[in-house]
């Protein structure tokens, strides 16, 4: 276990001091403020923009066919370019919130006022909001031209038949919901064109400063050394900030035509609404087992919805969930089909997990059933078919490359921290008596990728004239600690004490290059690139004060505050004298690297969830969490524990309240925080957090991410938990969100012999999706957010 360091970024955040994009808008700049379509679905007429350039304060008004020469907005992983979105609409919108005008103006009144004279001529059609209607016959469809609103696809071939020598056969329709991402700080950005060295300067809330800058250089053809892009403070990401937005696009056009600063900053409700969803698919799992509990196959059909415009996030359908469906189990054989479907709902993107919560979310389902048909418990039927720790470097039958992995001592030590079978004795008593407080334990182990994208990060080390250090990376922190993570590599190599070590990041002109932050890749890429480079830059400093000292570099080693030789106490210097005397000798102590690995890294985990239900109003009440997660190698307790708390706070929530909605009409009905409902610490328990360490063999840290490992663990053991309460009672599965009136409804049918079966059988489009391999193929709609 490493070492329990304080975060040495947050005494500025929680001052008060910290600087977002909006508290940097400059003297003089202009305020942009966007017309949205009321419509999911309509033909676009005329948009009268006249009395609108007339109001007061305005300076232009843009609309579709203004901006048409720029080009079609292009987001970082295009699913199926037939489906561009322009930057603002043309010919249709697909959604409401769709962007129709946007309204520049001295002040954000005077263009909020002018935005209600923009006039808008819309020709109602037919939305489709689910996306197994949308594959239906006679749908309507989002892109006529296309001719389906199937964005990609594919299945697998025939004759792979996963279930043919299972004795038992469990299977379910599942809803993974759809979930606004919801970060504090919603998408903000200010550009300011012309700086001399610049063609435009972008100060933007986002998660990867390189990647959008690149993006900004290719859609007006700059070249990317003269677009610099800035993210000072970013009140979270989540996936939801992962590249180019088209508000940012439209932004960054209005400021180079008008050859002054503009700004946006979304509103709460334009970010639950148009800032790209997450999740949001439907899976057909069956899991065929052995009467022994030996698990022979696994069959998932799923069909993704990628909201309008082919949101990226209908890939994660073909890409993660597929490749990590697998999970943690030997399966002898997967088959596994995956529908994209266009929807007149919000674009899809990134929400922290991104592809493999959904797949947990199915198997761990799956499994907690094939052991309630078996009469087996939960656990025990896990460590049945768990792949072995011998076993690894091994190649799953979806083509993960795991590098690492002992699910077997993960649950052991979560069931020993939640004390397990006195659980099951309690849960046993209460039913013996019939109370009317359900008690109701779940559990669930996964295994996810990390840094799946590839690649490979950047990182420099500096010693600075006064002894101190720069630290330089190309991932982008917002809220993960990696000030700290980074400080602690250089003052554990160097010796140099961590207030003295300056962090830079998310400024293309101050760092040439850097992939951000996403995919839980920022410590074994960018931690790696430090730790070399830190060491590089200590072996030329032994190099320094060798030749200085007149000594051999092999006797210099650290000393309290620099460097000296080994067994001579008054033979040494100070870092600000090694930095001296480097300068005197004309040796640069400075080093860049950028690390890549072989592979991606797979962390894992087991999680308990233990949850009270009151079957008189269906009420759940989450009483304990116990999560143990493995991220190979720790580095710093404390920062692991804050990823954990934060991901269980999101995926405790995705079981039980979280799920953005639509109406038959394509409105949407939780377009507030009133509606859309997010938990404070009032509803959460306290969280029991705890690490096994699995080093990775694929960085020199033996690290893996923790970024989204507990959303992925703790969704499906709390929708474990909830239906094991009710098990007693027939209930086999249930979907999430778990609202009161979701499970007082399942108590109610299931008390009156009502109860549906949860598995219908699937559409039939599956059946008409291209044979995998025969197209493109799926593994590159892998995303790494």
């Amino acid at each position: 276990m490493g070492t329990a360091v304080r975060r040495v970024e947050d005494p500025e955040i929680l001052r008060g001091r910290g600087t977002y994009v909006d508290d940097l808008v400059p003297d003089g700049a202009l305020h942009c403020v966007f017309v949205r379509s009321p419509l999911a679905h309509a033909r676009l007429g005329t948009v009268d923009t006249a009395p609108a350039r007339a109001a007061p304060g305005v300076v232009a008004v843009l609309s579709g066919e203004d901006v048409a020469d720029v080009g079609d907005h292009r987001p970082f992983m295009v699913l199926n370019d037939a489906c561009a979105r322009p930057l603002l609409a043309r010919g249709k919108v697909r959604f409401v919130g769709d962007m129709v005008a946007a309204v520049v103006a001295t002040t954000r009144v005077a263009a909020v006022d002018a935005a209600e004279l923009v006039e808008v001529d819309y020709d109602p059609l037919d939305p489709v909001v689910d996306p197994e209607a949308a594959l239906a016959d006679g749908a309507p469809l989002q892109f006529e031209e296309l001719g389906t609103n199937l964005a990609a696809g594919f299945r697998d071939p025939d004759d792979v038949a996963p279930l043919a020598d299972a004795d038992v056969v469990v299977r379910a329709r599942i809803v993974n919901q759809r979930l606004a991402v919801a970060p504090m700080e919603g998408n903000s950005v200010t550009a300011a064109p012309g700086d001399g060295i610049h063609d435009i300067t972008v100060h933007v809330s986002t998660q990867m400063p390189h990647g959008l800058r690149d993006q900004v250089a290719r859609q007006w053809g700059w070249e990317p050394e003269r677009v610099r892009v800035i993210a000072p403070h970013v009140g979270g990401g989540f996936g939801g900030k992962a590249g180019l937005a088209p508000e940012h696009a439209v932004v960054i056009e209005a400021a180079r035509r008008l050859g002054r600063p503009v700004t946006w900053t979304e509103t709460r409700s334009e970010n639950l609404t148009a800032m790209p969803h997450g999740r949001g698919q439907v899976q057909y799992g069956e899991l065929g087992l052995r009467r022994d509990g030996t698990i022979v196959g696994l069959r998932a059909r799923v069909v993704g919805d990628a909201g309008a415009y082919a949101g990226f996030g209908g890939a994660l359908t073909l890409g993660p969930t597929r490749s990590m469906a697998q999970g943690v189990y030997r399966i002898p054989t997967v088959a596994y089909d995956g529908a994209a479907a266009l929807t007149t709902t919000t674009p899809m993107g990134a929400f922290r997990g991104a592809g493999r919560p959904e797949a947990a979310a199915m198997l761990e389902r799956l499994v907690d059933m094939a052991a309630a048909e078996l009469g087996t418990d939960p656990a025990a039927l896990r460590r049945q078919n768990f792949l072995q720790p011998e076993e690894f470097p091994l190649t799953t039958r979806t083509g993960a490359s795991y590098d690492s992995g002992d699910y077997g001592r993960a649950l052991d030590e979560a069931l020993e921290i939640a004390g397990y079978e006195e659980l099951r004795r309690e849960q046993a008593a209460r039913r013996e008596r019939g109370d009317r407080v359900a008690l109701g334990i779940g559990l669930a182990v996964y295994v996810e990728v990390t840094a799946g994208g590839g690649g490979q990060e950047y990182g420099a080390v500096r010693l600075d004239a006064d002894g101190g250090a720069t630290v330089s990376v190309g991932t982008s922190a917002h809220g993960q600690g990696h000030a700290t993570s980074f400080a602690m590599i250089v003052a554990d190599r160097l010796g140099i004490a961590m207030e003295q070590v300056r962090f830079v990041q998310s400024d293309t002109a101050a760092v040439p290059r850097g992939g951000g932050t996403g995919g839980s890749r920022s410590l074994q890429l960018a931690g790696s690139s430090v730790l070399v480079a830190a060491d590089t830059v200590l072996a030329r400093a032994r190099e320094v004060v060798a030749t200085a000292l007149e000594a051999d570099p092999d006797d210099v080693t650290a000393v309290d505050g620099g460097l000296g030789v080994a067994g001579v106490p008054d033979r040494a210097l100070t870092w600000h004298e090694v930095a001296a005397a480097a300068d005197a000798q004309g040796v640069s102590l400075a080093a860049a690297r950028d690390e890549s690995q072989p592979g991606a890294t797979y962390p894992f985990g087991a999680h308990v969830s233990v949850v009270e239900v009151d079957l008189d109003t269906g009420r759940v009440t989450p009483l304990r969490h116990v999560a143990v997660d493995d991220c190979g190698t720790v580095l710093n307790p404390v920062l692991v524990a804050g990823q954990q708390h934060g991901g269980l706070a999101q995926g405790i929530s995705q079981a039980l309240w979280e799920g953005f909605g639509y109406d038959t009409d394509g409105n949407p009905t939780s377009a507030s925080f009133a509606a859309y409902l997010l938990p404070t610490a009032a509803e959460l328990p306290s969280y029991e957090a705890a690490s096994t360490e699995t080093p990775t063999p694929h960085n020199p840290l033996g690290a893996k991410g923790i970024g989204e490992a507990a959303t992925i663990g703790s969704t499906p053991a709390v929708q474990n938990a909830v239906v094991d309460a009710l098990a007693p009672l027939g209930v086999r599965h249930l979907d999430m969100p778990l609202t009161p009136e979701r499970v007082w409804r399942a108590i109610r049918d299931a008390e009156a012999g009502t109860l549906a079966d949860p598995w219908t059988e699937p559409p039939a489009f599956f059946a008409t999706l291209p044979v995998r391999g025969a197209t493109a193929d799926p593994e590159a709609a892998s995303v790494d957010v």
